[in-house]
């Protein structure tokens, strides 16, 4: 099985929120409802040096995240009804509305706030990776319309080979070794490691306010 996966450039993400906007427009998701959220992680302060000088640590960048399509997916070992698939040729994670009941056990255990219960059809729904498109051969929506081409899409390992210095996981992000996210990311010099408690999440009403 190929497995496929995205590739997240920090280096050159400003945190525009088009990949973000282009998802909503092309899935047509209401404006409670987001596939892909860019995060604003921040942190850092200005430090008083005692001799009348201040020096600061202060760091901030973007992560803009959509389902990771893991290796081994929270929310599938979880779901009561079997209804979270992966595709046997691409990897793609996704959900059988036919199967899924709504319970909303996936929101509650994906480590990386992807599955939405959608309360109008009371059916979960997340990120699929444009499996339609990506069956035409073609890249998901949100890589097709970043402006700075900071996201790819293909094979993982092969996006992993491609680009030297990649990580599957930086703060905000939980730890790689839970689910094993299809995700390579270059990190850019403010970046830190998943646990980080240096920064926050400086835009957290909006990534979790909007499900």
């Amino acid at each position: 099985m190929t497995q496929y996966g995205f590739y997240f450039d920090s280096t050159r993400c400003t945190g525009c929120r088009t990949c973000e906007m282009a998802c909503k427009d092309y899935k047509d998701l209401s404006a409670t409802i987001a596939f892909r959220k860019v995060y604003d992680y921040e942190g850092g302060a200005w430090t008083d040096t005692g001799d009348g000088t201040y020096v600061s640590d202060a760091f901030a960048y973007h992560v803009s995240l959509g389902c990771q399509h893991c290796a081994m997916p929270a929310c599938m070992a979880k779901c009561p009804q079997g209804a979270i698939e992966k595709d046997t040729e691409t990897g793609l994670v996704a959900i059988n509305e036919e199967k899924c009941t709504g319970a909303g056990v996936c929101v509650t255990t994906c480590p990386y706030n992807v599955p939405i219960v959608d309360k109008e059809k009371g059916k979960g729904v997340k990120c699929d990776g444009c499996a339609e498109r990506v069956a035409e051969g073609k890249s998901p929506i949100c890589v097709e319309a970043c402006p700075l081409r900071a996201l790819e899409f293909g094979d993982i390992d092969e996006l992993r080979s491609k680009h030297s210095g990649t990580v599957a996981g930086i703060a905000p992000m939980p730890a790689p070794d839970q689910t094993t996210p299809s995700i390579a990311i270059l990190p850019c010099p403010a970046a830190k490691d998943p646990g980080d408690t240096t920064g926050a999440i400086a835009n957290e009403k909006e990534v979790t306010g909007v499900a």
